[in-house]
């Protein structure tokens, strides 16, 4: 069991929004099947862009896992840069979530459509397909499969990572989420570019792997 390094968050003891506690409440080697709608902006939108983005890490620990010790050069050097990130940052993101949220359920909580975005009552709990989605780690690679399903799949989770933290960026007030969201559109552009050289280098090159540049931009 790989050891979670922890990540500076001085902010972490900010004071939680206020919360309305009334109201109403794969087997698929595609990788691009996700929903990152996190609904709309309110006093529960942090809780729910936490819960979401720690369950899209996840799913980038587990793809990276495949290629830890593969042979093709810089891929599994990439592939621990990623996992040690994204774990720092889950561990950060759960210190957040308790800190700013004691109430709230232990599990991942998304808001059902038409939902009351300030209420905390009406989260619901986050169902195996959302994970799933959210995750995008898509079906096992086989040992000949494993580079190429990693740098496409990656390329795409990181896709869905910027369209996340542009949504952060738009709907959050809150400092520390937006300093997140800018410093994983940083990151993770700069390991779209990489992941589009190692892929170029292999022979490929699809128009499909420019199309979240437009994201690039904070």
């Amino acid at each position: 069991m790989r050891h979670l390094f922890a990540l500076a968050a001085t902010a972490a003891l900010l004071a939680p929004p206020a919360l309305a506690q009334s109201g109403h409440e794969h087997h698929h080697h595609d990788h691009s099947s996700h929903g990152h709608d996190i609904g709309p902006a309110g006093h529960t939108y942090d809780l729910r862009w936490i819960d979401a983005m720690v369950q899209h890490h996840t799913g980038a620990l587990r793809m990276s896992e495949f290629v830890f010790n593969v042979g093709s050069p810089g891929v599994g050097a990439l592939a621990n840069t990623i996992w040690n990130e994204q774990a720092r940052e889950i561990k950060a993101m759960g210190q957040w979530r308790k800190a700013w949220y004691p109430q709230a359920p232990v599990y991942p909580v998304t808001l059902p459509p038409g939902g009351n975005p300030n209420s905390l009552a009406a989260l619901r709990r986050m169902s195996s397909a959302q994970i799933e989605a959210m995750q995008m780690a898509g079906s096992a690679p086989t040992t000949d499969t494993r580079v190429n399903w990693f740098l496409e799949g990656m390329l795409e989770h990181h896709g869905g990572a910027l369209q996340m933290a542009h949504d952060a960026l738009r709907k959050s007030r809150n400092p520390t989420i937006r300093r997140l969201a800018r410093e994983i559109i940083v990151a993770q552009r700069r390991e779209i570019i990489e992941l589009r050289r190692m892929l170029r280098h292999d022979g490929l090159n699809k128009p499909a792997y420019t199309k979240y540049d437009a994201l690039f931009s904070l």
